[in-house]
């Protein structure tokens, strides 16, 4: 079977939890709720009552038409069980509009909780774990969640309804009921022996979907690769392959979950030929059963018997509720686990930040991704208020790293980084990173307008407030380029815009958060000279009297930066002004050669003379 369950491993951050756990924290969800679920309790009570009243008035009915068979009999009858049949559709309306508003709240509930919990998760997490498998639990996992409350209901339903057939069957004969009901045992057993397999069922069944999820995001976010590099097919030949084995892990799902029902059918065939035979001897007055019995009628053993086929129906689903009810537990149990994820960024503070004024200091921080390899080893580095430092190095070098640390975005494991002299893990983190400006490499935009993307920086601002941040990028000269301005759409990730342009709007929303430290990682991405000096121009309204960290890719920055930071595997091998650092001839001016020269002035201007 391990084929069928290739690549469904759990997540680092799953856990098991006890059924009484899981009940405990499902119930804890539906206690506001109690006067609407007492209401549906009350109507389930009712509905039952309406419902075994119909069998009750007919069995009643055949000894009263036996001996009075007038037709105005069999119309008060007839009435009667009309009447039955209206009440008993009219409790079931009520509780199930109660249940569905309930069960719709709870899940609205649960998944603004597991959607807060999800948001804030460190940047470690989702780096870990694919997005459209997070997406899944958000959603799917939480709308089966609901199947718990339908299920308990229906079970509380179908209790109440054995509670009153097995009250009417001691009426009529009282040793036949006691052995259907010695027989009730062995459907339980039945039902809690497939507890397991059904939960293990459900898991796998839910993790192929999460696959299946995060493969159609991943496939959908990278079309544009796909379609260049022609491969439609093998995308499809992926999703092919995860859906054969999703059938093939739901069929095993679906056959665990209704394999119980023969089985209890066939357990229900050998309890009533039991009943028959037990029931036909009580018949005769001279049989052992019949004797201790004290007899009943032809009549009665045939109502009994009638009777008894709607007791197996609740007890055939009471049985199986167990292993269905492990449907809505899975569902439960990876919905709780994505919120009760331990962050691995950790504060141990929760001070308030202020207007900061920006200094940085790194002090003997060592940082690793994972166990395997240390990207930071005891690191350290005083970035002084207001100061511009550019970052330059190969890859691999650490740059990026000492950004995510800056922001919080990853936890370091050893040394200190402090902010104005207090520990950045003291800081309240939403308070420190209002304070903080980050431009990423690949800035992104939200569906929306180019005014909305702004706003984004800081949500209360006035649209004279935008219009403000976007003019002062560049003198807004960048706008006259958008077809309406502001209110010009963005489309998916800013895919209507140019890269450019995306960096532009990044800039102004950074510039109306107004931070007191800002961050660049500068693209790497070709754009042409005038949008080059826009950017530049933006770097400059906005670096100016703060504190900025630049991730430098291009000469321009470079020059304009403070201080300049060389680094190599994790440490500083040279720091100083350009001009400095060029004149040392080492590690900067090999990467100047390799990386800035050919954007120089100088050097144009010999390429165009030779």
């Amino acid at each position: 079977m391990g084929f069928i369950l290739d690549g469904l491993d759990t997540e680092d951050y799953d856990r098991q939890y006890g059924d009484r756990v899981l009940l405990g924290r499902i119930v804890d969800y539906f206690r506001p709720y109690r006067r609407e679920m007492l209401l549906a309790a009350a109507m389930i009570t009712l509905n039952s009552a309406a419902g075994t009243g119909g069998p009750i008035l007919i069995g009643r009915a055949i000894d009263i038409i036996a001996e009075n068979p007038t037709i105005e009999a069999m119309l008060m009858i007839s009435a009667g069980v009309l009447l039955m049949g209206a009440a008993a559709w009219v409790f079931n309306f009520i509780r199930q509009y109660f249940t569905a508003k309930v069960v719709g709240n709870v899940v609205l509930q649960l998944r603004e909780d597991v959607f807060t919990a999800t948001i804030g998760h460190d940047m470690s997490f989702y780096d870990e774990h694919p997005s459209g498998k997070i997406v899944s639990r958000v959603t799917s996992d939480t709308q089966d969640f609901a199947a718990v409350v339908s299920l308990t209901m229906n079970l509380i339903s179908q209790l109440l309804l054995v509670v009153i057939l097995v009250a009417w069957l001691f009426t009529i004969n009282i040793y036949l009921t006691l052995l259907l009901i010695g027989m009730t045992p062995l459907a339980a057993a039945i039902a809690l022996s497939f507890r397991k397999i059904a939960r293990e069922a459900t898991q796998q069944a839910r993790r192929v979907t999460a696959k299946i999820n995060a493969q159609i995001q991943e496939s959908v976010s990278g079309i544009v690769v796909a379609k260049s590099f022609r491969q439609e097919q093998a995308i499809y030949d992926t999703f092919a392959a995860n859906n054969k084995q999703g059938y093939r892990v739901g069929l095993r799902r679906g056959m665990t979950l209704i394999s119980i029902v023969p089985i209890m059918a066939l357990a229900q065939g050998v309890g009533t030929a039991l009943l028959v035979y037990a029931g036909g001897l009580t018949t005769q007055p001279d049989s052992f059963w019949g004797t201790v019995s004290g007899g009943v009628t032809t009549g009665d053993w045939y109502l009994y018997m009638q009777t008894v086929g709607f007791f197996w129906f609740p007890i055939m689903g009471i049985a199986s509720f167990w292993s269905q009810f492990q449907d809505g537990l899975s569902a439960s149990e990876r919905v709780f686990a994505l919120i009760d994820a331990e962050p691995k960024v950790m504060q141990w503070g929760n001070e308030a930040v202020g207007r900061l004024n920006g200094r940085i200091q790194f002090q003997h921080v060592t940082f690793s991704y994972t166990d395997k390899e240390v990207v930071l080893p005891d690191f350290s580095l005083d970035v002084k208020p207001k100061e511009t430092l550019a970052l330059v190095g190969h890859t691999g070098a650490g740059k990026s790293s000492i950004a995510k640390l800056i922001t919080r975005f990853y936890e370091f494991q050893d040394g200190r980084i402090l902010i104005d002299g207090r520990d950045v893990r003291a800081f309240d983190l939403g308070q420190y990173r209002q304070q903080i400006g980050l431009v990423p490499q690949e800035p992104f935009l939200f569906s929306g307008t180019v005014r909305e993307n702004i706003r984004y920086g800081r949500p209360t601002a006035t649209d004279e407030e935008v219009q403000a941040a976007a003019m002062h990028i560049s003198n807004g000269e960048w706008l006259e380029a958008l077809p309406d301005g502001l209110d010009t759409d963005v489309g998916e990730r800013g895919s209507r815009l140019s890269m450019g342009q995306r960096q532009l709007a990044a800039l102004a929303r950074v510039l109306l958060k107004d931070p007191a430290i800002f961050i660049l990682d500068e693209a790497t991405a070709s754009i042409d000279p005038f949008t080059e000096t826009q950017i530049q121009e933006g770097l400059d309204q906005i670096m100016r009297e703060r504190t900025a960290v630049v991730i430098a890719h291009r000469l321009s920055t470079v020059k304009h930066a403070d201080r300049i930071i060389v680094m190599k595997d994790g440490g500083i091998i040279e720091e100083g002004a350009h001009d400095a650092l060029m004149a040392q001839s080492g590690h900067y001016a090999e990467l100047y050669d390799t990386y800035f020269r050919h954007q120089s002035l100088s050097y144009l201007e010999s390429f165009g003379k030779a």
